[in-house]
């Protein structure tokens, strides 16, 4: 790859009319924010970069190590938040290229109706995560717990050593029970969360075969768009959900606001640079 080549570094995409210069640099500190007007409604916010920090193979080395991309992605998404302060935005993902501002305009130009669109639809809106986070050893005692009790006259009666293969027996059907109840909570949220939100997105898990003795591992990723006025709603059903005692073990936390990235129609991703 030859040296010294810039690119574009698309932040995001936002309403012209409400977002003036933007003081400060891009990602890699140097180049100075833009705010490319492209279309009468539509701006690009971007800053130049250097295409061999995003492009090739130690630009794929640089990727794998957070000192590099961690305050890079840090003021990816600072950049992001200050425009959303000004208007809706369309985030882009982080490391979104463009080998020439008029290669940017022909993708405006190609998707503006659908951006516009977009931008009307998340105006007062934010995204919030709602992510669930299982302590299997304490879920797994509660439901065999429950099953114990509930056979306890019947285990009494038993000689020590049947007594012995039936508790086996009613742990090896909890962790059964805690798995259809795993995959009926992570995949189907309550109809209270849903009603308070403008749209729902259930985003990928990445599970650990084997956590740590101790730790609690990610379950459930929730991603919910929700009306600025809807949140002081929608905040007392997680807590209903933390203080139920059928949800032992799991614990719900909520966090944003954030860009809505997770309700981006695929426009830009994959477009060639």
């Amino acid at each position: 790859m030859a040296k010294n080549l810039n690119a574009l570094y698309l932040f995001c995409i936002a309403r012209s009319e409400s977002v003036g210069e933007l003081p400060g640099t891009g990602v890699d500190g140097r180049h100075s924010l833009s705010v490319l007007r492209c279309l009468p409604e539509l701006c690009a916010v971007v800053s130049e970069v250097a295409l061999e920090d995003f492009c090739g193979p130690e630009a794929e080395q640089r990727m794998e190590q957070l000192a590099w991309i961690g305050p890079c992605a840090l003021r990816h998404e600072a950049v992001v938040e200050e425009v959303m302060r000004l208007s809706p935005v369309l985030p882009s993902r982080f490391g979104t290229l463009f080998s020439s501002r008029e290669r940017l305009e022909e993708v405006l130009a190609l998707h503006g109706e659908a951006i516009a669109h977009f931008l009307d639809r998340v105006a007062d809106q934010e995204e919030w995560s709602v992510k669930g986070f299982l302590d299997r050893r304490q879920a797994l005692q509660s439901f065999a717990s429950a099953r114990l009790t509930a056979e306890q006259a019947q285990l009494a009666a038993l000689a020590p050593g049947r007594r012995y293969f039936e508790e086996k027996r009613i742990q090896a059907e909890a962790e059964k029970e805690l798995g259809r109840w795993l995959y009926e909570t992570c995949h189907n949220p309550p109809g209270e969360l849903r009603e308070q939100a403008t749209d729902f997105c259930e985003c990928p898990v990445h599970l650990s075969a084997s956590p740590p003795e101790g730790t609690s591992e990610m379950v459930l990723n929730w991603a919910f768009l929700l009306g600025k006025s809807a949140l002081a709603k929608f905040r007392p059903h997680i807590d209903k959900l933390n203080a139920s005692p059928g949800a032992a073990g799991l614990v719900f936390e909520l966090s944003g606001p954030w860009p809505p990235y997770r309700f981006v129609p695929p426009l830009l991703m994959g477009a060639p640079p």
